[in-house]
């Protein structure tokens, strides 16, 4: 906000923006991220000042919420190494395929992982996880319609952390009640079961379509 600008609610909306990066310098490559320095001209007072921010350059993600017909969703326990967990979360997986539409990837994570097809697909969040840091961006779907493939017809093999990963259907609700009573940590799956829960209460109307552009 500056000088005698007066926002309001219509004004709270996301929008892209761009400060000038006057230096850039890579600082780690890896496969799934890397990470930048940069010196951004930030505003001070009448001026600027370069400022230094280290950037996690992320490969972004989707995720999936399965809810089944009797209002249920599907998690799966996965162990974390960076926070020593075993947390229960959504399917999810890297865009790490050049090209490939989300939806489809998030077709294939559900598949591989959990071993469901779904036959409604809805977009329901577009997430940056830790803006912070990371330009990481993750769109979240909602699944409907599932039904469950034969182990035999899926061509996929877990290995590492994935080579154990229990799946459990939740009823929606109790979901809920675990994402507020701090049993549930996993930011996919704590927000798109608040997600899930919202829409349907409306009816599930205000979900945009599978194929919705990212802004």
């Amino acid at each position: 906000m500056t000088g005698d600008e007066e926002l309001g609610p219509d004004d709270v909306r996301d929008r892209p923006d761009r400060w000038n990066v006057v230096e850039s310098s890579t600082a780690f490559q890896g496969r799934v991220f890397g990470v930048r320095r940069d010196r951004v001209e930030m505003p001070r007072g009448d001026g600027t000042e370069a400022v230094g921010r280290d950037v996690i350059e992320h490969i972004g993600s989707v995720g999936v919420l399965a809810l089944d017909d009797r209002d249920r969703v599907l998690l799966l326990r996965q162990y974390r190494h960076p926070v020593s967990r075993l947390l229960w979360e959504a399917p999810a997986g890297l865009r790490d395929v050049d090209g490939e539409p989300l939806h489809k990837l998030a077709e294939r994570e559900l598949l591989e992982e959990s071993g469901y097809r779904a036959e409604r697909w809805d977009t329901l969040l577009d997430v940056f996880p830790s803006p912070g840091m990371t330009d990481e961006r993750v769109r979240i779907f909602l699944a409907r319609g599932l039904t469950e493939v034969p182990a035999d017809q899926i061509d996929f093999e877990r290995v590492h952390e994935e080579a154990d990963m229990p799946v459990v259907w939740v009823p929606l609700d109790e979901a809920v009640r675990k994402v507020f009573a701090g049993e549930l940590h996993n930011m996919i799956a704590c927000m798109g079961v608040l997600a899930v829960h919202a829409a349907r209460a409306s009816g599930f109307g205000d979900l945009r379509p599978v194929d919705a552009p990212e802004d």
